[in-house]
């Protein structure tokens, strides 16, 4: 019971994560009410075609094939919010995990590790999703993919970073006094306690995913079978000028949802940051 109101008074007192929070809610709301909330069905082609906002019922009008823009900017939060806890938890574990053995290891374990997340880090990684995803199809679960193994360089030099803190402390030498292997040092005091960093940094690189996500999609390189914001701002810009709600209210959609999650990975990495845990304590 104390931890939990130690948990609500720190989230409380971070302005930035508690709109996160907020954020996350509601966003997460709307993927479970989405039959509910969307008044029609995406994915239903309509005779109502470029109605505007308001017209017929429509709250946010159609496209050219008759879609209800509404509904389908509801729908596409499950796509946004799919490929963001995909993406960077793909991104996430293989950061913590090369990051932690390069970090604690040392030596030419450490020397190698690095030099892959340099030459990692040195390609535009944007494009090299392109070439992927032209290569290997555009479904929706080789997106996430791409996207997770494209993004795990900076997860792994914060873990390193924490890990190289970490094997010099007095817990750890402790345990390998005490005779537990490598790997169960790795495991059992290493990832736990040098995760936190990363999870605030993995939390921010979702804004980044659903950004990419976004920017594939525009590009015609996104999944047609799915309902997806970029893909409407793509199938939307040709009736800019005519029908300027297809394209306006998805990109909308975008940014906020890329705000929330940048508010979110903010405010947790105020939260979890060293500084601010030792202020905590005292």
């Amino acid at each position: 019971m104390e931890k939990m109101k130690k948990i609500c008074k720190t989230i409380k007192g971070d302005r930035q994560l508690l709109a996160g929070m907020i954020g996350i809610v509601i966003l997460l709301a709307l993927v479970i009410l989405a039959p509910v909330v969307a008044s029609e069905n995406p994915h239903h082609y309509g005779k109502d075609i470029l109605n505007s906002l308001g017209q017929n019922g429509h709250l946010l009008g159609t496209n050219h094939m008759g879609q209800d823009i509404y509904s389908m900017i509801i729908y596409g939060v499950r796509t946004s919010l799919r490929v963001a806890v995909i993406s960077a938890l793909i991104s996430g574990v293989l950061g913590v995990l090369i990051g932690g053995v390069a970090g604690f290891f040392g030596g030419k374990v450490d020397t190698f590790v690095s030099e892959m997340i340099n030459v990692f880090m040195m390609l535009p990684s944007f494009f090299l999703i392109l070439l992927i995803i032209a290569l290997f199809g555009n479904s929706i679960t080789n997106v996430m993919v791409v996207i997770g193994i494209t993004t795990w360089p900076s997860n792994a030099k914060l873990m390193r970073a924490q890990a190289l803190s970490l094997r010099q402390r007095t817990f750890v030498k402790s345990a390998e006094a005490m005779g537990e292997t490598k790997l169960q040092i790795l495991f059992k005091y290493i990832l736990p306690n040098g995760i936190f960093p990363v999870i605030a940094n993995t939390t921010m690189g979702m804004s980044n995913a659903i950004l990419t996500e976004a920017g594939l999609s525009f590009l015609g390189l996104g999944d047609p079978s799915i309902i997806s914001w970029g893909q409407m701002i793509y199938t939307g810009k040709q009736y800019i000028t005519s029908a300027w709600w297809i394209s306006a209210f998805a990109g909308i959609a975008i940014v906020i949802t890329v705000l929330v999650f940048y508010l979110l990975g903010d405010g947790l990495n105020h939260v979890l940051n060293p500084k601010h845990l030792n202020r905590g304590a005292n």
